[in-house]
């Protein structure tokens, strides 16, 4: 998954959009797919970007104490402030982590039987139950062209046994 910085060309609105792959976007912008989210204008264009480069392992974090890799995302889907984050914000980043809670608390964790187990609920061969486990963004990709819905959660989810 790419993350790239786009721009409205019309009302200089910016915002994110997630792809595949940089051959992804272009195909979606092609196609007229990619709009900005406050105008609908399709006149968009990369802005520039920030890298992202991450510290050694051997490095102390800036702040102070170093942070485990374990407790982190490997991609965290935060606007860039200045400051403190809005409340508004925080709220909305509480509700849908509540709301993923809430849904894996009536979902059964298959790890990484979650490919074949998808596939035999929609092909008939497994009662249908909601599941969450773990599968490559290619494995995603081809369950949604076979047409079976999937979907990435918001926030990491360790299995079952590994949460502290």
């Amino acid at each position: 998954m790419i993350v790239f910085d786009l721009e409205c060309r019309s009302g200089g609105h910016r915002f994110e959009g997630w792809f595949g792959s940089s051959e992804e976007y272009a195909r979606q912008q092609e196609r007229g797919l990619v709009a900005c989210p406050e105008c609908a204008s399709s006149e968009i264009v990369k802005a520039p970007m920030a890298p992202n480069i991450e510290r050694k392992g051997n490095q102390m974090s800036t702040a102070g104490a170093a942070v485990k890799p374990q407790e982190l995302p490997t991609v965290l889907p935060v606007p860039v402030v200045k400051g403190a984050m809005p409340t508004e914000a925080l709220q909305m980043i509480k509700a849908l982590a509540t709301m993923q809670a809430q849904a894996l608390e009536k979902s059964r964790w298959v790890g990484d039987d979650f490919v074949e187990t998808s596939r035999e609920m929609h092909y008939g061969e497994r009662a249908a139950e909601p599941i969450h486990g773990q599968a490559t963004i290619q494995e995603a990709r081809e369950l949604f062209e076979e047409g079976i819905q999937v979907s990435p959660l918001p926030f990491p989810v360790a299995p079952p046994g590994e949460a502290n």
